[in-house]
């Protein structure tokens, strides 16, 4: 065994050790830069990264959460895939939001509505909504205030890949409409959290 020998990288991108009949690897680092969070090694990951950005005026948390130390490539570009479109499946979502308030089925978007408009007090109501305006219904104007605030990401949850968090406004209340999607962007379920 020759002296540059004794470090080989094998095709897995893993430095192998050589001793005697022994082979120790260690994973090299792999980088992938993803917007919002920069460069990251996906052979050495955090449970847990958080930032932030602006989207359609509103300011949003941004986490990625990550239960193994590793991801592999194409987890990863679903990551990237999702951040560089936040605006297309933030309108994606307020499509399945405003089916699910459409829906003579649906569970949580009228309900949530319903509910604020039942619990806040005038004062409140009016920084929300105008009840001058009889064009459009109270439980209708609420629904257009929802926005979006915070973005999870999960890739390594079998179910789903994204939680979108939408509110009427995080000072006023607790209780958020969240959608799920898959890694294509497709809808898993909506419920409401707080």
């Amino acid at each position: 065994m020759g002296f540059f020998d004794f470090f080989k990288k094998n095709k897995d991108n893993k430095a192998e050790k050589s001793f005697g009949n022994k082979k120790l690897e260690n994973t090299l680092p792999e980088y992938i830069v993803l917007p919002y969070f920069g460069q990251l090694d996906v052979n050495s990951l955090e449970d847990y990264y958080e930032s932030s950005t602006t989207i359609n005026g509103q300011e949003i948390s941004i986490d990625l959460n990550f239960d193994n130390s590793s991801a592999d490539k194409l987890k990863m570009a679903s990551l990237k895939n999702v951040l560089d479109n936040i605006e297309k499946l933030d309108n994606q979502n307020k499509i399945y939001i405003n089916n699910d308030y459409n829906d003579v089925d649906g569970d949580t978007v009228k309900p949530y509505l319903k509910n604020h408009l039942e619990q806040f007090d005038d004062e409140e109501l009016n920084l929300l909504i105008d009840k001058t305006d009889t064009s459009i219904n109270p439980e209708r104007q609420l629904l257009k205030k929802l926005t979006l605030v915070r973005l999870g990401l999960y890739p390594d949850n079998e179910e789903y890949l994204t939680t979108f968090d939408y509110s009427i406004g995080k000072d006023i209340t607790q209780y958020l409409v969240v959608v799920t999607t898959d890694k294509d962007g497709k809808l898993n379920y909506i419920t409401m959290e707080s």
